[in-house]
């Protein structure tokens, strides 16, 4: 049981991480129906901000995450703009090539100017301590990637549920014509999504920085992927469901690490994903809803 509690700990971790990346993915498929496969590159670019705030500019970890998340904010609307605006009215696949184009494009610019070595976190950005607690080890570093990641997601649902930004969201993704009749701007809105949602990918970005201590031009691939499976498991489109998706993808992976062998721990996450798209392709929060012809 000790072990159990243990791998729990450590999966609510990492499961904060997929929780935050799966928001983005979410969000935007809520708003427009893309699969946005840049989202894990944007999160890349996220930690090599934090990264160099920290080994350049001598920022904190809170400084360095507020600079990423606004530097990514901004990174995501550009794309939006110049990749996914003029494709709007397109076929869903070209939209999906394009942005598989992106993620490939962020990842290979990063290479160029930054090379593909690895750069490893200065331990003076957050110093690692150890608690124990009945007989569990709980590290200052996991405590604060779990808070921040809820307070981030408290934040977002205050966000969507009490403004008038968040109201205007929910219109577009409800009935983009019905939004635009009352008076909103849904340029606006899918470019505030964007802003949104790669703020998260970022503050996920450093995270994960501190998680693993190293980052790399490559990083966002398989994370950005889980994140994707997180948000389909709990419902695409469906902020709680990306949550919740998030929090149990993280747990499964410490537990098949813990248990079994961290060899199949990425081979578990895309069969869950082949499972719940065989048992029930809407999510654990997802209905059937007809699709008028």
């Amino acid at each position: 049981m000790q072990e159990f509690m243990q791998q729990m700990i450590n999966g609510l971790s990492l499961g904060a991480i997929y929780a935050l990346i799966a928001l983005g993915y979410t969000m935007v498929y809520g708003i427009i129906m893309l699969i946005n496969f840049a989202h894990g590159d944007i999160m890349m670019v996220g930690a090599y901000v934090g990264f160099f705030s920290i080994a350049v500019l001598g920022s904190n970890i809170i400084a360095a995450l507020l600079f990423a998340m606004l530097s990514c904010a901004a990174l995501g609307v550009i794309i939006e703009k110049i990749a996914y605006k003029p494709l709007r009215n397109s076929t869903r696949i070209a939209a999906l090539i394009t942005a598989i184009g992106v993620s490939l494009l962020l990842e290979y610019v990063t290479i160029f100017f930054l090379t593909p070595d690895q750069r490893v976190f200065p331990e003076s950005a957050f110093p690692l301590h150890n608690y124990e607690i009945a007989g569990l080890v709980i590290s200052n570093k996991d405590i604060f990637i779990f808070v921040l990641a809820i307070l981030l997601m408290l934040i977002l649902q205050y966000i969507i549920k009490k403004t008038r930004t968040g109201k205007a969201m929910r219109a577009v993704s409800q009935d983009p014509e019905a939004a635009i009749l009352m008076g909103i701007s849904v340029d606006k809105i899918i470019s505030v999504t964007f802003a949104i949602g790669s703020a998260l990918a970022a503050a996920a970005g450093v995270m994960i920085g501190l998680y693993y201590n190293t980052i790399n031009p490559l990083m966002g691939i398989i994370p950005g992927l889980k994140a994707f499976v997180a948000a389909v498991l709990g419902g695409i489109g469906i902020i709680p469901g990306a949550m919740v998706g998030g929090f149990l993808m993280g747990i499964l992976e410490t537990m098949v690490s813990g248990y079994g062998s961290s060899l199949y721990r990425d081979a578990v996450a895309f069969g869950v994903l082949i499972l719940i798209l065989l048992i029930k392709p809407t999510g654990l929060f997802g209905k059937n809803t007809g699709e008028k012809v």
